[in-house]
């Protein structure tokens, strides 16, 4: 397995830098922050490339794109690239699915674990909270939107609203945990286990999950797709994977 690993670093890297290094614009959604923020340093390393990286939240990354800013790929939830490709934006035969994700619950270190195990539960587990939080739907947080309609949906919308603490920006909610000012985060679990100072409890009651795939996709005003290949087969190695799997994911 290790030297099948290293061939395919090998090929990789051997691919990457047949062509002349290429700056490669990369709008990044994000719940994928964190992953590219480490990979993109290696992948630069391995191949020569340069990797320009613009994070922003699904509703004004498109918003971005709608006003005229290009780039070269694009990595957004699924719902975000479909509209890409209606849009004529983007080619949709490129579109690979780099990572999975599933919403997670989480309290400050150290502190009491909550019974999140059915729908049931969670609902005691929230009403019994003094705080919560989750990512602020105003800024583009889409598993925001999906807490809301999770809190709807167990019938606590309207309890829950005054012990709801948000930031006033798209964002890591869990550093509110951490700091003390909430009791309880629901955001997807790559966004928990990155913050210091908080446990993952574990991801949502299947019936309340809300499992979102992250494609990547070429975009239509990209010149050269060597180098975006190069991007692709990288975020595919089994060290990539691999660290997928760290940050609470699933490998596309």
């Amino acid at each position: 397995m290790r030297k099948l690993a290293a061939f395919a670093m090998g090929l990789l890297i051997a691919t990457g830098t047949s062509a002349n290094a290429a700056e490669i614009k990369l709008l990044n959604a994000t719940a994928m922050q964190q992953l590219m923020e480490n990979l993109g340093p290696k992948f630069e390393k391995a191949t020569g490339h340069k990797l320009t990286i613009t994070i922003a939240s699904l509703g004004p990354a498109l918003k971005r794109v709608q006003d005229g800013e290009t780039y070269d790929v694009v990595i957004l939830p699924q719902r975000g690239i479909e509209s890409l490709i209606k849009d004529g934006k983007a080619v949709a035969s490129t579109t690979t699915i780099i990572a999975i994700t599933r919403v997670g619950v989480a309290v400050r270190k150290g502190a009491p674990k909550p019974d999140i195990s059915s729908p049931e539960a969670f609902k005691r587990a929230l009403l019994a909270a003094k705080s919560i939080t989750h990512s602020n739907p105003a800024y583009g947080g889409i598993s925001g939107v999906h807490v809301v309609k999770v809190l709807e949906r167990l019938g606590i919308a309207e309890q829950m609203k005054p012990k709801t603490v948000l930031l006033n920006k798209a964002g890591l909610a869990g550093v509110l945990v951490a700091n003390g000012e909430a009791e309880i985060v629901v955001q997807p679990i790559q966004e928990l286990v990155v913050v210091p100072g908080i446990d993952v409890v574990g991801p949502l009651p299947e019936e309340l999950q809300d499992t979102v795939a992250f494609p990547a996709v070429f975009m239509t005003s990209a010149k050269d797709t060597a180098p975006l290949k190069a991007l692709i087969n990288f975020l595919r190695t089994p060290d990539a994977m691999n660290l997928i799997k760290t940050m609470g994911m699933e490998p596309g």
